[in-house]
């Protein structure tokens, strides 16, 4: 298992790929719909990973009813989440040893993300994280959000480095669709989602966990 060709810069997910925190997201919104007294399932959470805010919004209006109180649920949503993450926001298996390969390499490295640009800083801050990415792009800098290719497209120019050039690591569809037509090597590592037969079509390989990245990266 290689990479087809060597890496000039490497693009992250966030919530799920670099963080474990898709499960504090899973956690949290169930106890806050619990608290609004609206309607939620872990397989409707599962339909929104991956995706901007503006399209769960919309899917979730779409599939609750026009009266689903939605306002309230994200504003308890983002407070429980938040004490969840308070007590710690865990890194995921091999981010800590991929960081500090990339350094050694000289690697460049962006974040492309569906979260906003206040989540990232407090997440890297959190965890001292702050200096160790080059460039980050967020809620607010594309026109179009995962699956459309426009973060990762943002996320290579900001690094200055082809997109054919860079290795993109996701865990779920959507960041596959989006970095796979943003013309990236796509590696895949699944968290709450495994891939599907499509999913499998668009990426250069599927992985366990960072540490099977860190292997790929140095071995080329």
């Amino acid at each position: 298992m290689t990479l087809p060709r060597q890496p000039a810069a490497v693009v992250f997910d966030m919530d799920g790929l670099l963080f474990d925190s898709e499960r504090l997201y899973a956690e949290s919104i169930l106890t806050a719909a619990r608290e609004v007294g609206c309607a939620m399932s872990h397989d409707v959470f599962l339909q929104l990973v991956g995706r901007s805010r503006e399209v769960n919004h919309r899917f979730l209006l779409d599939h609750y009813g026009a009266d689903y109180p939605l306002q309230a649920l994200i504003a308890t949503w983002g407070r429980h989440f938040q004490a969840l993450a308070a007590v710690g926001l865990p890194l995921k298996p091999g981010a800590a040893e991929l960081l500090d390969l990339l350094d050694e390499l000289g690697l460049p490295r962006a974040i492309a993300t569906s979260s906003t640009h206040a989540t990232v800083r407090r997440n890297l801050t959190s965890l001292g994280l702050v200096d160790r990415f080059h460039g980050v792009v967020a809620h607010g800098d594309y026109a179009s959000g995962k699956p459309s290719p426009d973060p990762f497209l943002k996320a290579a120019d900001r690094l200055g480095v082809a997109p054919a050039l860079c290795l993109a690591l996701e865990d779920s569809h959507n960041g596959v669709r989006s970095a796979a037509s943003a013309g990236m090597m796509t590696i895949m590592v699944p968290d709450l989602i495994p891939a599907t037969d499509e999913i499998r079509a668009l990426c250069t390989l599927i992985v366990s966990d960072l540490h099977v990245v860190c292997g790929l990266v140095r071995s080329r």
